[in-house]
C-alpha cells in the first residue's frame, strides 16, 4: 500500500519538534517499505521553507536535507491535473489550496493513505484516507501500513 507523507510528518521525522512525535514518526518510517512511500513535491517545498524560515537552517543545508528526502522516496509531481483537483478540494471540502495539492498529488500517485497531523483525520477522498499518526486513538490504517509491509 502506498503512503504519502505531509510536511508536518517530515518535520517530526527530522527531529525538529516534539521528541515524542519525532520518535513516533521515526518508528512509522521504520515499518513502511521505502518503495511504498511517496512525498508530494509540494511537501518538499514546504519542508525547505520550514527549515529556512522557522528552524533558521542555512538555505544550502536545508537544500541538502530536502534532496535527501527526494532521493530516498518517490516524489509525486504537481501537475495541472493535481492543481485542478486541489481546487475541487478547496471548493467542495474547504481545504486550503496547498493541502489540496498534497492530497491530490497523493491520489495521483496511487496512495491509499496520507500521513498528516494537520488535515482532517479520517477524511477519505478518491481512495486516499488522511491518517494522523499522532492521534490518541490510532486509525486502523496506521496499524495496517506499519504491520503489513514486513
Amino acid at each position: 500500500m502506498r503512503v504519502a507523507l505531509d510536511t508536518n510528518f517530515l518535520v517530526y521525522a527530522e527531529r525538529l519538534q516534539d521528541a515524542s512525535k519525532s520518535a513516533q514518526a521515526a518508528d512509522v518510517l521504520e515499518h513502511i517499505a521505502a518503495d511504498s512511500i511517496v512525498i508530494p513535491a509540494q511537501v518538499l517545498g514546504e519542508l525547505h521553507n520550514v527549515l529556512v524560515r522557522k528552524v533558521r537552517k542555512p538555505a544550502a543545508e536545508a537544500r541538502w536535507t530536502v534532496l535527501d528526502w527526494q532521493d530516498r522516496f518517490i516524489v509525486a509531481a504537481t501537475t495541472e491535473r493535481v492543481i485542478a483537483r486541489a481546487m475541487d478540494l478547496a471548493a467542495d471540502h474547504r481545504f486550503a489550496t496547498w493541502d489540496g495539492i498534497i492530497l491530490a498529488a497523493a491520489s495521483e500517485a496511487g496512495c491509499r493513505v496520507l500521513l498528516s497531523e494537520d488535515m482532517q483525520h479520517g477524511f477519505t477522498w478518491v481512495g486516499v484516507t488522511v491518517v494522523n499518526p499522532f492521534a490518541a486513538t490510532p486509525h486502523p490504517l496506521l496499524f495496517r501500513i506499519t504491520q503489513a509491509e514486513h
